[in-house]
């Protein structure tokens, strides 16, 4: 009985390292990128879990035969992410072009050609995304250290591979290219619904600041605030503090759509003095200075005592006046009308990153409203969107347990642990046997 990565395959199976089963297994060509060419890139960024999203390609300078390019791209080759933490690993499927220009891929991407008479494409694709594959990936592949680790080529080329009868291959990938579908179609609907409740939540929210600012009048910002303090980044550690005892710098993903994160941070190494006036406190009410359009100026208040963590440069913490609720200035900084303004007035070279100063936080207009009206606000939304955030946490548990699921299905189908033939894949809920 013939084996991969110690799990015992059906006898009818075999299995051979990767090497052995593809035409050509090897990086990409780094890019000479320009706004518009001949060839369009596809990088790690457009290599998602969800499929190649094709508008994160960029476009190569080239003039001649595409097909000499050394990352030249072609239907069914399988591609996997080869160097960064987060990214490494992910696999995706070339089938054609969106636009019918050539496609390459760069270097940080490994394109795997399956010989087609000994290998199904989209076989070697589910293979590569099942749980053992994943884990062998960051069990045995991988060098380097930290945000610097990669694919070693050699390493890949000896991984083993499962080979089931070719025909037997297509039956798989015909299997497990319809039960996905039928998977990520569900995953997809959660999705939408998950949109359509913030944008119900975001309508309540922008009605009643409307509300109070036609009824009451506004105020600039900068009335109501005695100061607008940035903090610092100094050099961090890519991980976050182990314990609360440790000094740590937020990450701007610790600042997200009204909710404060404060496990998103990076441990300050030892030896590095704290700036300790960048200390974040209870009650502080922090704006995001930089980010994309749709991200920048993004706000949350800090509701807990959180211990020697330190405000980044691209946090902002703005210190109200006596009187002014954090939450109240948080929601209407939140609302539609805001937002508008905040993505008209955010500057930066690039889309992908723009900026805001502290004179435009403190134009940001306010609706008067005395410490009770700020409160009964505060409260009605809170109440309103309390049915909306059970219903997102019976989402996120459904989305994980489709990706479960999916992984789970794919696991067991490439392995041999379910005949494709006759099974429906809506019972398969665990992974194979450890």
């Amino acid at each position: 009985m013939s084996s991969a990565l110690g799990i015992p395959l059906p006898n009818s199976w075999s299995s051979a390292p990767l090497k052995h089963v593809t035409s050509f297994l090897n990086r990409g060509s780094a890019p000479t990128y320009v706004d518009e060419g001949t060839v369009r890139a596809v990088s790690q960024a457009a290599n998602q879990p969800g499929g190649l999203d094709w508008t994160r390609t960029r476009f190569h300078e080239f003039s001649g035969d595409p097909r000499k390019l050394k990352g030249f791209l072609r239907p069914n080759d399988v591609l996997i992410n080869s160097t960064g933490t987060g990214t490494l690993g992910r696999v995706g499927y070339f089938a054609y072009p969106p636009d019918g220009r050539p496609c390459m891929a760069d270097s940080h991407v490994t394109i795997a050609r399956a010989k087609s008479a000994e290998l199904e494409a989209r076989f070697l694709y589910y293979w590569l995304n099942s749980r053992p594959f994943q884990e062998y990936v960051y069990a045995a592949l991988v060098v380097g250290a930290t945000n610097q680790i990669e694919l070693n080529r050699d390493r890949l080329g000896d991984a083993p591979v499962p080979l089931p009868p070719l025909e037997e291959q297509r039956r798989i990938a015909d299997f497990l290219d319809a039960e996905t579908t039928r998977i990520d179609h569900l995953s997809k609907l959660s999705k939408l619904l998950l949109e359509r409740i913030d944008e119900r939540d975001q309508s309540l929210r922008s009605s009643l600041v409307d509300q109070l600012a036609t009824n009451e009048g506004e105020i600039p910002l900068r009335r109501l605030t005695a100061r607008v303090e940035q903090g610092s980044s100094p050099q961090c550690e890519s991980a976050p503090r182990q314990d609360p005892f440790e000094w740590g710098v937020l990450k701007l993903s610790s600042v997200k759509r009204g909710a404060f994160d404060a496990s998103e941070n990076k441990r300050l190494p030892d030896g590095t003095q704290p700036v300790r006036d960048h200390a974040v406190r209870a009650g502080d009410l922090l704006v995001t200075r930089a980010n994309t359009p749709a991200l920048v100026g993004d706000t949350a208040v800090v509701h807990d005592d959180c211990e020697k963590l330190l405000l980044p440069d691209l946090i902002y913490r703005v210190v109200l006046l006596p009187g002014v609720r954090p939450d109240y200035v948080m929601q209407v900084v939140l609302s539609g009308r805001t937002r508008s303004l905040i993505e008209s007035v955010a500057r930066g070279s690039s889309q992908s990153m723009v900026k805001l100063r502290g004179e435009d936080i403190k134009a940001w207009p306010i609706p008067i409203a005395t410490p009770s009206q700020q409160d009964s606000l505060v409260q009605r939304i809170s109440r309103e969107t309390e049915i909306s955030n059970k219903l997102r946490t019976k989402i996120w548990h459904q989305q994980t347990l489709l990706t479960e699921r999916r992984q789970a299905l794919i696991t067991a189908a490439v392995t041999g642990q379910i005949d494709v033939s006759t099974a429906s894949g809506r019972n398969v809920t665990e992974g194979i046997p450890s």
